[in-house]
């Protein structure tokens, strides 16, 4: 019986040194910033997560400095952001304690644009047309990395256009009435964004390289999540959203659907994507 005994309790430790270390945790901590492009990455994200079992708690803050603390403190786990461009400071402050875990989509680009039936194309063609622009070019909130580039841009081409300081929503409604009167307006303006479907514009070319080319987000976490959490990182790998339909989902915000119930019509009908992103996570 001794002998038996032995072999159990021998065969019981090859077991439990066979465990892993840990089981891994089914809550995730999400954290996200209300804007167009994230809150749609974060929704469709989330319910992959939730599809696999997870449940996932969101966090929305108000500004990156406060997100990147909270993740490098652990009150987050996660986060999807743009490190190499928006939020480029704060990845830079924090990148020790933090980890890429995955891109999830690509193509964020910000610039000065017109109505397509401008007849330029170039930022170096809008002193000589000054004029027809009232001599200003249409800001939005001062602060933002938009209109940081906007008058590096305006240095460095020595742009005789005024850049006006305002809000998102005074630029929508410059554009709105210029465009309702095939008037001519220059804006900042980005991508995704409902305005970029709405509104037929363009943006000028850049031949000097002063505004960044077009950017990735990627899911961030703390570093360590993705060994301590590997199917839940195998599960948010799977997930990729084009910018396309990023920008359709705050068109479809913007017509009167809510955010969730826009994100939940683009995942019906995307079902069979979704199965896809399935059998990639599967082991």
């Amino acid at each position: 019986m001794k002998a038996l005994w032995r072999a159990l309790c021998a065969a019981a430790m090859i077991a439990m040194s066979m465990l892993p270390a840990h089981a891994e945790e089914k809550t995730i901590n999400m954290g996200t910033l209300s804007w167009e492009d994230l809150t749609p990455i974060t929704g469709i994200t989330k319910k992959v997560l939730e599809d696999a079992g997870y449940t996932v708690k969101v966090t929305e803050f108000s500004e990156w400095g406060i997100a990147y603390a909270a993740l490098a403190k652990g009150d987050i786990q996660v986060l999807a952001s743009q490190t190499d461009y928006v939020a480029q400071d704060y990845w830079d402050k924090n990148k020790n304690r933090l980890e890429k875990i995955s891109p999830v989509s690509h193509g964020l680009y910000q610039g000065i644009a017109v109505p397509k039936y401008v007849p330029i194309d170039s930022l170096d063609q809008l002193n000589e047309n000054a004029d027809k622009f009232g001599g200003k070019i249409v800001g939005i909130e001062p602060g933002s990395g938009l209109m940081r580039d906007t008058s590096d841009a305006v240095k460095d081409y020595d742009i005789k256009l005024q850049l006006l300081e305002g809000s998102t929503a005074a630029m929508t409604a410059a554009l709105k009435s210029a465009y309702d009167r095939k008037e001519w307006v220059a804006v900042t303006i980005w991508e995704p964004s409902w305005m970029v479907q709405k509104y037929e514009v363009k943006y000028l070319k850049d031949p000097k390289g002063v505004f960044p080319p077009p950017q990735s987000y990627y899911w961030i976490g703390q570093k360590g999540f993705s060994e301590e959490n590997p199917h839940a990182r195998e599960v948010m790998a799977s997930v990729y959203v084009p910018l396309a339909d990023i920008t359709t989902i705050n068109g479809e915000v913007k017509d009167g659907k809510t955010m969730d119930q826009a994100v939940q019509d683009w995942i019906g009908a995307h079902a069979d994507l979704i199965k896809r992103w399935e059998n990639i996570k599967k082991y």
